[in-house]
């Protein structure tokens, strides 16, 4: 039984080369019923654009923010003042956390955050009370699920404590949250799992698989999302804390850069964690609805792929607000489609390709390096959707994604002559090769065009001046 009016949240990212208009993404936002959305900045044209909706909204302060937050509570303040309390009126945004940093535990950090987490964490929930909406709004922390774990010798969740080396800040924090009724925010992937462990057990990693449950004690885990869920909830009960309110604050499955990245494994995690988190059945340890927020809304073609291709293509929707697949954000399994993002402008119907007459082939993989090295290639690697296109086909590839990163511009379709524009869509059934949207490309020209007048307008005083001279 899936609890009536519930819903998920959903992250919306924006390291992507050409962004679609806010007001449009938010106006999908609500058609496709979404009434939660996390941030990972505070964005002032995304916000400007969730004024005047009921959309639960966390905004963020960046990691490479948090010495300044934590040194100076003015700096604090001031950014609580312009990026939460300025939106706090009847009529605008419906800010309901703020995120003090994103995973600033990450063992990949080595502990560069360490110091400035905690003081962070308070200066800005100190300004937020000082400006009187504390109790509306509650800051933390979104941790990654590094930092609890089971012990290799009793590998079960009841056995589950915060890492030792992190212990103490961990449970400060912990305190200091649930003073102030704020939840603990964690960010779970089950496709990690699989993608990290060629043993993993592939069924394990969603919710409609049964072979080899994990039995600890009375409970029994048939999937590793439950089994993650209660080592948090274990390593919070040793903390002293048994019944603090926990969010998710990140899940979700990628659709390409990996052989277990696609649509269909994709379509199945999402659908059975929104069935299960709004059901009511929770997980064996902790009863009730999960609140989850996906990640996430959109492709991020310019994100770091140092974790792995797929970290580009963990969108629901395309990079142009497209759905990938169907998606019932209800729970009730109505196998019903999301809804566009509408009235979308894409530039020119072009696209740049190894020209067939080319000769001197032997710098083409310099120029493919470079090309792809400067834009998003991750749909060529093993197991992703452009995987099976032939040598000349890549290059034809990684030229257009070059030229569209540029945004069309005709000097970017050169490669020492290897390359020409065409108005044939080279893309096959499995291979999109895509044409960005003009949203960013028009931004880019109005700046152009402004250069271009005030360059006029300095080159008319200069003949003046040298005519009264």
């Amino acid at each position: 039984m899936v609890a009536k009016g519930s819903s998920v949240g959903v992250n919306w990212g924006t390291m992507a080369s050409h962004l679609l208009p806010p007001e449009k993404v938010v106006e999908m936002l609500r058609e496709n019923g979404f009434d939660k959305v996390k941030l990972f900045e505070a964005d002032e044209k995304i916000l400007g654009a969730l004024i005047g909706t009921d959309i639960e909204v966390m905004v963020a302060v960046p990691n490479h923010m948090l010495q300044e937050m934590s040194e100076d509570p003015k700096a604090a303040a001031s950014w609580v003042d312009a990026n939460v309390t300025s939106y706090c009126y009847t009529g605008g945004v419906n800010i309901r956390y703020v995120a003090v940093g994103n995973e600033p535990f990450l063992r990949t950090y080595n502990d560069t955050f360490l110091p400035y987490t905690l003081p962070a964490l308070k200066n800005i929930q100190e300004a937020i009370n000082r400006a009187g909406i504390g109790s509306q709004v509650k800051a933390t922390i979104p941790f990654n699920a590094d930092v609890y774990n089971s012990p290799e010798s009793n590998p079960v969740p009841s056995a589950g404590d915060f890492r030792p080396e992190i212990r103490d800040i961990t449970i400060e924090i912990c305190q200091y949250l649930y003073s102030n009724d704020a939840p603990f925010v964690v960010n779970i992937y089950p496709f990690l799992s699989l993608y990290g462990n060629v043993y993993f057990p592939m069924d394990y990693a969603f919710f409609d698989g049964s072979n080899k449950p994990i039995i600890d004690g009375d409970y029994v885990y048939t999937n590793v999302f439950d089994a993650n869920f209660d080592t948090l909830v274990s390593s919070l009960k040793k903390a002293g804390y048994p019944d603090m309110k926990i969010m998710v604050g990140e899940v979700g499955w990628p659709t390409d850069g990996d052989k277990d990245a696609n649509t269909q494994n994709a379509k199945r995690f999402n659908q059975g964690m929104i069935q299960h988190a709004l059901s009511r059945n929770g997980t064996p340890a902790r009863k009730g609805i999960i609140e989850v927020y996906l990640f996430s809304l959109i492709d991020e073609n310019a994100k770091s792929i140092d974790p792995g291709s797929f970290e580009r293509h963990w969108g629901i929707f395309e990079f142009d607000g497209k759905p990938k697949y169907e998606l019932d954000l209800s729970g009730l399994q109505d196998n019903k489609g999301l809804v566009a993002v509408e009235g979308v402008q894409y530039m020119p119907k072009r696209w740049c390709v190894l020209n067939p007459h080319a000769n001197g082939l032997e710098d083409l993989a310099k120029n493919i390096d470079y090309a792809c090295s400067l834009s998003d290639c991750t749909a060529l690697g093993y197991g992703s959707s452009c995987n099976h296109l032939s040598t000349k086909e890549n290059a034809s590839y990684a030229f257009n994604m070059y030229y569209q990163f540029k945004s069309q511009n005709s000097w970017d379709c050169d490669f020492s002559g290897l390359a020409v524009v065409t108005d044939v869509d080279p893309s096959d059934d499995w291979c999109r090769f895509p044409v960005m949207i003009a949203y960013g490309r028009s931004a880019m020209m109005l700046h152009r065009k402004l250069f271009d007048i005030l360059l006029v307008i300095l080159e008319g005083c200069i003949v003046f001046l040298l005519l009264v001279s």
